[in-house]
């Protein structure tokens, strides 16, 4: 069994991901199926375990009704 880290580049804020969809009254199952990605990736994504494509991510904001750059990790 391989053990899984977490990445430290990461394109989104995971708790800005949460947020949004929390905020929208999603699970994250719909919210996947919307965006078009699995439920585990959508999950990863969540918990800050894998950065969401450069492509996946408008499409996360876009069904979020939110801006990309509200789900853009930001830089310090």
């Amino acid at each position: 069994m391989t053990r899984r880290t977490l990445t430290n580049r990461l394109n989104q804020e995971p708790g800005a991901v949460t947020a949004a969809r929390l905020r929208a009254g999603l699970t994250k199952s719909a919210l996947a199926q919307r965006v078009g990605i699995s439920a585990q990736l959508m999950s990863d994504i969540e918990s800050g375990w894998r950065s969401a494509t450069p492509e996946v991510l408008p499409r996360i904001a876009g069904v979020l009704n939110c801006p990309v750059t509200a789900l853009e990790r930001k830089l310090t």
